[in-house]
């Protein structure tokens, strides 16, 4: 019986571990000082566990602008000190990063080996966290994930209803694409990934997960539109006229053929994962 740690208790993972692995021990920020690096790892020597899932992370793609110390802190620092503290326990380790390490050029879905150019500080500090995860040397898995959604949490899906209740149409950017993932699949893709880490000692690497099919930002919103019964006209639009502090990867598309191949993780179809999150806001609301 796995006795698993995950980090992270509040995000949309997170709460999605909660979920699918009631009995896993869960650390949120009140439990563990995600910014002190020698705490992360003393936590895992406590916990006693034998696997270890970081979903813990700093997600303010635009306020990381202007706090780089704490977001390189909770997405280099931690995830390195918890990678090197699991590989001396000789444990798994799942760490999960994003599209956001990728400078978004070309139409090609990006693959596990190309090289990471971030275009802000969020991308640079967890590209710096795989980094130091790698560097650990251990039995460590780092899942690369897009456009993440749920029913919990701040996300796209939540602002795309409360906007088109309250609007006629919506100005939505229409040249970035990716792949949007339900929170629900990439928590059930850690806990799958974990099993078979246990089972093969040799699987470790990094490992693209993203919904299908790939769509741009204003796709995503009509569909949410239409499955919310919405009467909200979606405007498609440049980048460039919605500018934000940091710059967003025009092409997120990731390759997920790794995955499927070593893990038999197949890409979600993020069109029926976005009906279950409806039904659930419907229920909580």
């Amino acid at each position: 019986m796995t006795s698993l740690l995950i980090f992270g208790r509040t995000g949309q993972v997170a709460t999605e571990l909660a979920l699918l692995a009631p009995d896993a021990t869960f650390l949120g920020r009140d439990d563990v000082d995600l910014t002190d690096a020698e705490a992360c790892a003393a936590a895992i020597r406590a916990s006693g566990c034998d696997a270890v899932i970081n979903a813990a992370a700093y997600t303010a793609v635009d306020q990381a602008e202007a706090e780089k110390e704490l977001a390189f802190a909770i997405n280099a620092s931690a995830p390195a000190a918890m990678a090197a503290e699991a590989a001396q326990l000789g444990i798994p380790f799942v760490h999960i990063s994003t599209d956001y390490v990728f400078d978004g050029c070309g139409k090609e879905p990006w693959v596990e080996g190309d090289p990471g150019r971030p275009l802000g500080v969020y991308g640079s500090s967890k590209l710096a966290g795989e980094r130091g995860v790698a560097a650990a040397r251990g039995q460590a898995v780092i899942l690369r994930t897009s456009w993440v959604f749920s029913a919990h949490g701040s996300n796209f899906v939540k602002t795309m209803l409360r906007l088109g209740a309250e609007r006629d149409e919506l100005r939505v950017v229409a040249d970035q694409f990716g792949g949007p993932t339900p929170a629900a699949d990439i928590a059930a893709a850690c806990l799958r990934v974990i099993e078979g880490m246990r089972a093969d000692p040799k699987r470790r690497g990094i490992y693209h997960f993203a919904g299908e099919p790939d769509t741009t930002w204003a796709g995503f919103a009509r569909e949410i539109m239409a499955q919310a019964g919405l009467n909200c006209q979606i405007i498609d639009i440049a980048s460039t006229e919605y500018p934000t502090p940091a710059r967003r990867p025009t092409n997120s598309r990731l390759d997920c053929s790794a995955i499927a191949r070593d893990f038999g993780l197949q890409r979600p179809d993020w069109k029926l994962g976005l009906a279950k999150v409806l039904t659930e806001l419907k229920q909580d609301g």
